[in-house]
């Protein structure tokens, strides 16, 4: 177990963990994940803040092999956009996610995050917060997102996550009507147990919050991000229970506690290796914790690991398992 642990292989180090990445593709996991010289890389400009940077991605059929290290793969790029658009016509998140699946066995799981249009009270267009005109549509996330999801995909989803940005004081709705709001809400979507709603805003945290999530058996995602507290904290807060009907939980390790998306991507970049005092090494402590508590409640734990939570997500995940064990 430990020389698999050695070689980034987190398929079974126990029968109920998932350990897996925030997306996947990276050049910078070449000789972790992925065989030296076997891909042909594809070369963009991203730009964060007033920097541009060349990231350099592999092709979806790399997806074999990062499969054969891990067991869960969250796909985000869901996030950005539907998988219809308003005229039911495939976007090229449609296309994207179908070139996923012509490589998936059975056992490959997927977590995949619901678009941002549907879940977002505001989001950045043009540079500025705008108002969500389509927050909370169930007609768009049913028709635009969940069928044709599950049309392609159908079992390999092991859960949505709906995901809703962090909001200053001045943006936030009365904790009575925004907890009426998601009742009417999730109890409208289609019958599934898939759910986990990710709140960034600690304010919304109350028992009643709680109290919803577990009338329709939605689960709290556990967030290792920028404003959110502690991941002990955060369990705490939610009765260290896991809500999920499907008696699944999902941590997402993805930013330093404190550090901003843009300063976190910019230490972390090309993502190749752990950056020395990036990590918070509580984060490894917590998460630990928690997944052999859910064990113990007979839940199954998916730990997803973003690069920019401490500079590389294989060798996070390493650190994890190697603490679990």
């Amino acid at each position: 177990m430990a020389s698999d642990i050695d070689n980034f292989i987190f398929r079974d180090i126990h029968p109920k963990i998932r350990i897996g990445t925030a997306s996947d593709r990276y050049s910078g996991w070449i000789g972790q994940i992925y065989t030296e010289g076997k891909y042909k890389l594809s070369t963009r400009s991203h730009k964060i803040g007033n920097k541009s940077f060349k990231e350099e991605s592999l092709p979806i059929e790399s997806v074999i092999e990062y499969f054969q290290h891990f067991s869960i793969l969250e796909i985000d790029f869901t996030f950005y956009k539907p998988l219809l658009n308003k005229d039911l016509k495939p976007t090229s998140n449609y296309k994207i996610l179908q070139g996923y699946n012509k490589y998936l066995n059975n056992g490959d799981r997927l977590i995949l995050k619901v678009p941002q249009v549907i879940f977002a009270q505001k989001f950045f267009q043009s540079g500025k917060q705008v108002e969500n005109p389509n927050y909370l549509n169930v007609e768009m996330f049913t028709n635009q997102f969940y069928d044709p999801a599950n049309a392609i995909l159908g079992d390999n989803i092991a859960g949505f996550i709906f995901e809703q940005e962090y909001q200053r004081k001045a943006d936030r709705i009365p904790l009575k009507r925004y907890i009426e709001d998601l009742d009417n809400f999730i109890g409208s979507l289609p019958k599934d147990n898939r759910y986990h709603i990710e709140t960034r805003t600690d304010y919304y945290h109350v028992d009643s919050y709680f109290e919803m999530l577990e009338k329709y058996g939605v689960g709290h995602v556990l967030s290792h991000w920028t404003w959110l507290p502690t991941l002990r904290k955060q369990f705490i807060k939610a009765h260290k229970q896991f809500y999920n009907a499907g008696k699944e939980c999902i941590i997402r390790l993805l930013t330093p506690l404190r550090m901003n998306f843009n300063d976190s991507y910019e230490k972390a970049f090309p993502f190749d290796k752990l950056v020395p005092g990036m990590m918070n090494p509580e984060m490894i402590i917590e998460t630990v914790e928690i997944m052999k508590t859910a064990i113990k409640e007979g839940f199954h734990v998916n730990v997803i690991v973003n690069n920019r939570a401490g500079g590389n997500a294989p060798l996070i995940a390493r650190e994890i398992a190697n603490d679990f064990l």
